[in-house]
């Protein structure tokens, strides 16, 4: 394992973290390697913090803590004293204010990913900067017509965003539906990954880690490792799932349960299809209905084999997860006593979304996600300095440079290119992407994502419909390694 890197120290040095990584006298209590993480807890709903009279003010501090992972306590950071933070519960229409508080040793701000609201000002602005003892005001109005479904906020200061997210900072948002819920019970599942030291810290991350996208060893459902969850046979229950995973891949699986895909991302179905597995990239939402069934059923994020690189001994999540192809246990649910009264009838998804397949097209472009390997292998003081580069169309992100302009109100079809050896998840702001092909064979129906896994040796098409908002903000690889190290671009609509 890595030692805790100097941006990791920074990072956890506000409460003296960084002195007990070095060998200090035990501020914290120890998490050893040899430590096995605690299971079999009750799963832990985040704190809510809902809208009313349509608006939600509220307050996020990010700092450094003393935080329970996997059932120990470990040197992390979070919001408002924990990880995840709080769930904020909105509907259409809604104003929401936030107050930001850093108490970081690093620079930070904040995104809502998914939501449909302004870039501008302080709005979902990334460019804005909230420097360490410092803090800001954000503002948000959802449009009236806003999707329903799961959102979820994290950390966008480029440079130190997988750090912040894998150290801890991260929490759901949802868009409260406009009829009936579609299940008698929402459960919020909020999967992420972390690696902790011997002194049960964040740990440090190795070069080559960011250049393949890291990946924890310790797999966590709201900070706990594999929880209980208990319902009646019959129940309907809805699992608001979020991948906040840095770079790892979840192809999940619940056998011996009757599963429904209620939407993914920003996306509903009118009539939710049967599945048995989801793949969620990182960052990608979904919103599971399952139907309790006697006895007893394991959340299984099963093997993906998400690519490699060329020049790195590495490989991606399944060169981890190949020993074991039953993959790793998420979350255990106990079905057990009489049977409960009838599952609520699903609610309707609401006025589809206009299909932009037959849209007039005013703008064709084709964005190339590449890897270039230049000749810097070593580690530098952060990410990408010293190491090979991440781009798009040929060119790192540069904040002072725009590198698409959009003209408001139009729609524009894009074409996702990856020339790598491994899969990238592409993330674009603000306005919801809906896919149209996969390496050149048609989608069928209306499917909305904001973050669409482009293949290997592949390619995606989608179409954009740049309506309600203009602004400058960003697309991106939601690696957030590889985001940090350059792939991501700049778009304004005007």
């Amino acid at each position: 394992m890595p030692p805790l890197s100097r941006r990791n120290a920074l990072l956890l040095g506000g409460l003296g973290l960084a002195g007990t990584a070095a060998g200090g006298a035990g501020l914290w209590w120890s998490l050893r390697t040899d430590q096995s993480p605690v299971t079999g807890e009750p799963l832990r709903q985040p704190e809510t913090l809902g809208s009313s009279g349509g608006r939600l003010e509220a307050s996020l501090e990010a700092a450094p803590g003393r935080f329970a992972l996997g059932g120990r306590l470990a040197g992390a950071l979070g919001y408002n004293g924990g990880t995840p933070g709080p769930t904020l519960v909105l509907s259409p229409g809604d104003v929401l204010k936030l107050r930001l508080g850093n108490k970081l040793a690093d620079p930070s701000n904040l995104h809502l990913h998914g939501l449909h609201v302004s870039p501008l000002g302080n709005g979902d602005n990334v460019f804005l900067t909230v420097n360490p003892g410092r803090s800001l005001d954000y503002e948000y109005r959802l449009p009236p017509d806003h999707p329903p479904g799961l959102y979820w906020y994290h950390p966008h200061h480029h440079g130190g965003v997988a750090d912040q997210v894998f150290a801890g900072l991260f929490g759901a948002i949802i868009v409260r539906d406009r009829g009936p819920a579609p299940a008698g019970t929402d459960r919020v599942l909020l999967v992420s990954d972390t690696t902790l030291d011997g002194a049960g810290n964040v740990a440090g991350t190795s070069t080559a880690d960011r250049m393949a996208g890291r990946e924890g060893n310790l797999l966590l459902v709201n900070g706990q490792a594999n929880p209980r969850l208990t319902a009646r046979p019959g129940e309907r229950e809805r699992w608001r799932i979020v991948n906040c995973c840095v770079a790892r891949y979840l192809r999940l699986r619940l056998d011996g349960q009757k599963l429904q895909l209620l939407g993914m991302d920003s996306g509903r179905y009118g009539r939710p299809p049967d599945v048995q597995e989801v793949l969620l990239a990182p960052g990608n939402r979904a919103e599971l209905l399952v139907t309790a069934a006697l006895g007893r059923s394991v959340l299984r994020a099963l093997p993906y084999d998400r690519g490699t690189m060329t020049m790195m001994a590495g490989r991606g999540s399944a060169a981890q997860d190949a020993g074991d192809p039953s993959g790793t246990a998420l979350a255990t649910l106990d079905v057990e006593g009489g049977r409960a009264s009838p599952a609520p009838v699903v609610a309707a998804a609401g006025a589809a979304p206009p299909d932009l397949r037959s849209a007039v097209v005013a703008a064709r472009r084709q964005l190339v996600l590449g890897t270039p390997m230049g000749s810097g292998m070593g580690g530098g003081p952060g990410p990408g300095m010293g190491m090979a580069g991440f781009t798009i169309n040929g060119l790192r992100f540069d904040e002072l440079r725009t590198d698409t302009v959009v003209a408001a109100g139009t729609v524009e079809e894009w074409v996702l290119v990856n020339r790598s050896f491994m899969d990238h998840p592409f993330h674009l702001h603000i306005w919801p992407m809906q896919l149209i092909a996969e390496n050149d064979r048609p989608v069928e129906g209306t499917i909305l994502r904001d973050v669409v896994n482009v293949p290997a040796n592949g390619q995606c098409t989608v179409r954009i419909a740049f309506r309600d908002f203009s602004g400058r903000s960003v697309y991106h690889c939601h690696i957030l390694d590889h985001e940090d190290l350059g792939m991501m671009g700049v778009i304004e609509v005007r």
